[in-house]
């Protein structure tokens, strides 16, 4: 679910202290498209939402999550936004924040 490896790696490039300003940044940027998610029935912007997601989770090691946004942009680009699971995608969001939030005292 989480790649600790990357999350360990990107500590390692901004720091101890910067990398909680990313982590906070991160959640701050993530939990406003993931609640445009929620309520754009329309779903109008979800291949450049999800691309978003897509590049922000792999950048802080969240692999399930990055790959079903990718999956969710592929399929919404191609022109069938309604085939695209936001459930799940937000309950992987959720189940992979919570592990991470869990886990880094231990990358620390």
């Amino acid at each position: 679910m989480i790649d600790w490896s990357r999350v360990t790696q990107l500590r390692g490039e901004v720091g101890a202290e910067d990398f909680e300003e990313v982590v906070a940044l991160f959640l701050e940027e993530v939990e406003e498209v993931m609640l445009r998610l929620r309520c754009d029935t329309g779903r109008s912007r979800l291949d450049r939402d999800l691309h978003f997601l897509k590049g922000s989770a792999l950048s802080l090691g969240f692999q399930s999550f990055s790959r079903l946004c990718q999956e969710g942009e592929r399929i919404a680009a191609c022109g069938c936004p309604e085939a695209v699971d936001i459930l799940e995608i937000v309950d992987d969001y959720e189940r992979s924040k919570a592990a991470f939030l869990a886990g880094l005292p231990r990358t620390g």
